[in-house]
């Protein structure tokens, strides 16, 4: 396999584990207005949109440093119980085999960074091995936003007002607990340091937590932002916020932060579940609004 892009001197590959259609737009956007949609569907087929529905991914990103392998966001895992959203539940995918096409095994990983705690950014953090979930990267260390373990966690008082808590059911229990209880997670604040050229900044409102990954080499900048973005349609429509977002004022907000970022540093985009070419530039037009630019390289 071969690195999806580079980021300077670090090697950046594309690890997916699904692909699919996932939801009807009207579905998915919480602002969603059909006449603004409609005008734009032309441009997200077949890569966003196919056949009525959203088209979207589960794919992770593997950043190789030279002397470091990080892994940001571990998707949906395999064979884990998933009442809240079934879709992503039971699954049987070869992400162990996508991670050794390109060229490392589960014990080359030093660390794994989870923009935030739902169910399909931590699912591949644990597989079950010897009847229990054991972590899948024994020998990294685990990074989670520290507000998104005091939200997603059962036992704490936040959890009970979360919307999404019957969504994420059972994956702190299976995905995130057994990392904190082999003593391999660091949990961490905004502005975090990751690794050199790595840095984490709290973008609040899809979750509580959650983080976007800064990283930059020789010049060249990478925002890995997890699910500030879901789709191209809210690179022009920043207000629309996915059904999942638990603040959609502040998840608007951070949204828009994110592309004010991105434009003013030239830095690509690199989001959880956008389509081929699954990572892209935008650019601020004179009216304020963005444009995304899509390059493969």
């Amino acid at each position: 396999m071969e690195a999806a892009f580079n980021i300077g001197r670090y090697r950046v590959f594309r690890l997916e584990e699904w692909q699919g259609g996932f939801s009807p737009p009207e579905a998915l956007f919480a602002e969603y207005e059909d006449a603004a949609f409609a005008a734009q569907v032309a441009g997200f087929e077949p890569a966003f949109f196919r056949d009525g529905m959203i088209y979207g991914y589960l794919q992770s990103w593997l950043i190789d440093t030279g002397t470091e392998r990080i892994i940001v966001d571990t998707g949906a895992g395999n064979g884990k119980d998933r009442p809240g959203i079934p879709i992503f539940g039971n699954l049987a995918t070869p992400f162990l085999a996508e991670l050794e096409a390109a060229g490392f095994a589960a014990g080359d990983i030093d660390k794994v960074f989870c923009t935030h705690l739902h169910i399909d950014h931590v699912g591949w953090n644990t597989e079950w091995r010897e009847d229990s979930w054991l972590p899948t990267f024994p020998n990294a260390r685990y990074y989670f936003p520290r507000a998104d373990e005091a939200a997603w966690n059962p036992e704490k008082p936040l959890y009970a007002t979360l919307a999404g808590a019957g969504v994420n059911a059972n994956v702190f229990e299976d995905s995130v607990l057994p990392i904190i209880d082999a003593g391999l997670a660091e949990l961490i604040d905004d502005g975090a340091e990751i690794a050199p050229g790595m840095r984490a900044w709290t973008f609040p409102g899809h979750t509580p937590g959650h983080m976007v990954l800064e990283v930059e080499d020789q010049g060249q900048v990478a925002l890995f932002t997890g699910d500030i973005l879901h789709h191209p349609m809210q690179v022009l429509r920043p207000d629309w916020n996915s059904v999942y977002c638990e603040d959609r004022v502040q998840a608007a907000a951070s949204r828009r932060h994110l592309l004010e970022r991105a434009s003013a540093r030239g830095a690509r985009i690199v989001p959880a579940h956008f389509g081929a070419p699954h990572s892209l530039f935008v650019a601020r037009a004179d009216d304020g609004s963005y444009r995304p630019r899509f390059a493969s390289h």
